[in-house]
């Protein structure tokens, strides 16, 4: 390993070692097996370690000699670095990986490519041309990512000889002429991602064959054109339907609603027309139709959608009132209803559900509503009298009423319901898990299944949870969290091991870190206690508060925090790893203290029961990283991307997703330039001083690293929370 190391550097000596590590040396990850008195060199990592080589220099030429010489090599990550790499590196017989995503390789992609590769990522760089005839070679290749480059021919056809592509990955291109027929032939791909290019006409029946496997079809934000057809529904294996930003006319078929696997539907900016049909009931994560020439009435059928986090409805014709169900809906967080022609009163809804609808000029508000009904009364004293009169009547009735149910209930007390929470909700077992005993004397367990009634008590929904406040008899408050079993995700019958899961997160103690202090289970729910610390979330912090902007030290110390915190978890004798970590699940104690939330989802949901892959599962939108599309485990690695895309919102004040582009990949296209970097930066922050300024761009770095496409160029917590307390 020395050796090795001392040869790498010395044929790179003026490349960027890492030099902020005092021992470079860690930062290459090699792999070797021992064969007679040689020992033959089977992985090599170098991912993320601030190489730089200049185009045809000396030292380039004898890096990448060394690099060929090494021909025992199987896998090579040199991704993330600033180098130009030579064709014929990918041509070694015994490469089966190779990771060469956001570097500066420039031209086309080389014919000569291992016929044993199995993984070739190559995305991030400035590669054009077209992908070589040569590929359909490749009878291994399971992953192919070739995303965020300047590819601008047809796609080649000889791809659909890949048999055993898993993942196939050409989004961001500038790829036309028609979707290939043999793609329908990839029998055993899970995503196929070619959004972002500028292919046209329809849509080939043979992609309708990929039944059994395909879970992401991501076509948006190209020129395709013609109807949806209908035999999309036998894709019924599909998660996640993108077809967005494109020219398809006609009507939604009807058939859409029986695609049973479907959680997220995006068909916005499009021609489309008609009515809504009933859409699949599973959806969850979101159902997008903007930007259309839809019409009608907002369907009741909208209603079944119990799950449904965003609702997009913005920019369309639909006409009449907005349904009532719709502010009945508990999981919704947003609702766009804007630029439409609805009328009528405006429904309140939920504190934590964003509602935008304006555009309608013929929707009143409930307020002014309320006011415009003052003003009718008081120029009719008529309408009064009779009102006055109808209520005594109707006090009166209902005084008769108490009256007889209050005589049965003296005479049959036998007769008598049982109180709320006894009948609804039966306790099936209360614990608690922590060893405070001003907790243990201050909560009672009755009282959770009183506030989980009332819907008025919530505070606050995310991905998983619903959270409630509730106020003990002795007056302290507790944040109350609900997790409803009857998701067939949730680890059924696992109430024992959801007992020991959490006595051993019941011990943890980390002031950014949200630890339970007891539970209650249901037959159909699980109740989490905790302090009631509850200010609000970072994004409410960051994202709602429009008169007082987050100044920057309390950027900074959120940062940390939650950096304390996940370093915090990912230290423990056993790993904490969260299932869904973004600016939403993460509380405030005070603008600048922080605290993780949702600590224990990734111990009680089973992604196994879920249909499609890890992606469809895992955190929320925008968080999600790239690899938990084709994997089914939660990682490290993947919470560090989660915690990267949660500093990049605090360093640009931006969404983690705007207009359908994910803010990460949004960085990261604006970051190959040290000059571009800043206009990354929130100005309202960043122009504050010259220090604060450069501690962001310090940051931002950092941030990058985090949001790395791969995930082995991505920083341990540890060394994130290190760079984020030297950062000047």
């Amino acid at each position: 390993m020395g050796n090795l190391y001392r040869s790498l550097h010395s044929s790179l000596p003026n490349a960027n070692w890492n030099t902020s590590d005092p021992n470079p040396c860690r930062w290459i990850r090699v792999n070797c097996s021992s064969s007679g008195n040689s020992s033959l060199v089977k992985s090599l990592d170098l991912s993320g370690v601030g190489l730089y080589t200049a185009p045809n220099s000396s030292s380039a030429a004898r890096f990448f000699d060394l690099l060929c010489r090494l021909d025992s090599l199987e896998s090579l990550d040199l991704s993330a670095n600033s180098l130009t790499i030579p064709a014929d590196l990918l041509s070694a017989p015994n490469l089966v990986s190779v990771d060469l995503t956001n570097n500066k390789l420039q031209g086309h992609i080389p014919n000569n490519l291992s016929h044993n590769l199995y993984r070739l990522r190559l995305g991030g760089n400035s590669l054009n041309g077209t992908i070589p005839e040569t590929i359909g070679n490749l009878s291994n290749l399971t992953y192919l990512e070739l995303n965020d480059n300047n590819l601008d021919s047809q796609i080649h056809p000889q791809i659909g000889s890949c048999k055993n592509l898993t993942l196939l990955n050409l989004a961001s291109n500038r790829f036309h002429g028609e979707l290939p027929e043999v793609l329908g032939s990839l029998r055993k791909v899970v995503v196929l991602k070619l959004q972002n290019n500028s292919l046209s006409g329809g849509i080939p029946d043979t992609f309708f064959e990929l039944q059994v496997n395909l879970s992401v079809l991501d076509l948006g934000q190209n020129s395709l054109t013609g109807v949806i057809p209908s035999a999309i529904s036998r894709l019924q294996s599909l998660s996640n339907l993108i077809l967005e930003g494109n020219y398809f006319n006609g009507s939604i078929p009807d058939t859409i609603g029986n695609m049973s696997s479907l959680i997220e539907l995006r068909l916005g900016g499009n021609r489309l027309s008609g009515t809504v049909p009933t859409m699949p009931a599973n959806l969850r994560i979101a159902l997008n139709l903007s930007h259309n020439l839809l019409s009608g009435s907002i369907p009741s059928s909208l209603g079944a959608l119990t799950e449904l986090e965003v609702l997009d409805l913005s920019d369309n014709g639909f006409t009449g009132e907005i349904p009532r169900f719709l502010a009945g809906m508990r999981s919704l967080t947003l609702l766009d209803l804007s630029n439409n022609n609805l009328s009528g009163i405006r429904p309140a809804f939920r504190n934590y559900v964003t509602v935008i609808t304006s555009g309608n000029r013929y929707l009143i508000n409930s307020s002014e509503s309320q006011n415009t009904s003052r003003s009718r009364k008081k120029r009719s004293p008529i309408v009064i009298i009779v009102v006055v009169i109808s209520m005594v009547a109707v006090l009166i009735l209902a005084a008769v009423v108490v009256l007889l149910i209050s005589s049965k209930r003296f005479y049959r007390v036998e007769d008598e319901s049982p109180q709320l929470g006894e009948s609804n909700l039966q306790i099936v077992n209360g614990c608690f898990v922590t060893a405070n005993s001003i907790h243990r004397s201050s909560i009672d367990f009755s009282k959770t299944m009183e506030v989980a009634s009332n819907p008025r008590k919530i505070i606050l929904k995310t991905r998983f949870s619903t959270y409630y406040k509730a106020v003990m008899p002795n007056g302290v408050s507790y944040s109350i969290k609900k997790l409803n079993w009857t998701d067939k995700i949730f680890q059924m019958g696992s109430h024992e091991r959801f007992r020991q899961e959490l006595e051993v997160l019941g011990k943890l103690s980390n002031s950014n870190v949200m630890v339970p202090l007891a539970y209650v289970l249901t037959e159909d729910s699980a109740y989490l206690f905790y302090e009631h610390v509850h200010r609000g979330t970072v994004f409410d912090f960051l994202h709602k508060n429009l008169v007082n902007v987050l100044d920057w030290p309390s950027r900074y110390c959120i940062m940390l925090g939650v950096a304390q915190g996940l370093t915090f978890l990912h230290g423990c004798t056993q790993p904490v790893l969260l299932l869904d970590l973004s600016t939403k699940t993460i509380h405030m104690k005070s603008p600048k203290e922080p605290q993780i939330g949702d600590i224990e989802l990734c111990k009680v949901i089973d992604p196994s029961k879920s249909s499609g892959s890890l992606s469809t599962v895992a955190g929320s939108v925008g968080y999600i990283p790239p690899e938990y599309a084709y994997t089914m485990t939660v990682t490290m690695a993947g919470n560090v991307y989660s915690f990267g895309v949660i500093v990049l919102e605090l360093l640009t004040g931006k969404p983690a997703v705007s207009n359908g582009l994910e803010l990460a990949k949004w960085a990261l296209s604006h970051s190959a330039r040290s000059s571009e970097r800043e206009q990354i930066l929130d100005p309202k922050i960043a122009k504050t001083s010259l220090a604060v300024r450069s501690q962001m761009l310090s940051i931002l770095k950092v941030a990058l690293a985090c949001v790395s496409a791969s995930p082995e160029a991505r920083p341990k917590m540890r060394n994130a929370l290190r760079l984020l307390f030297n950062a000047k």
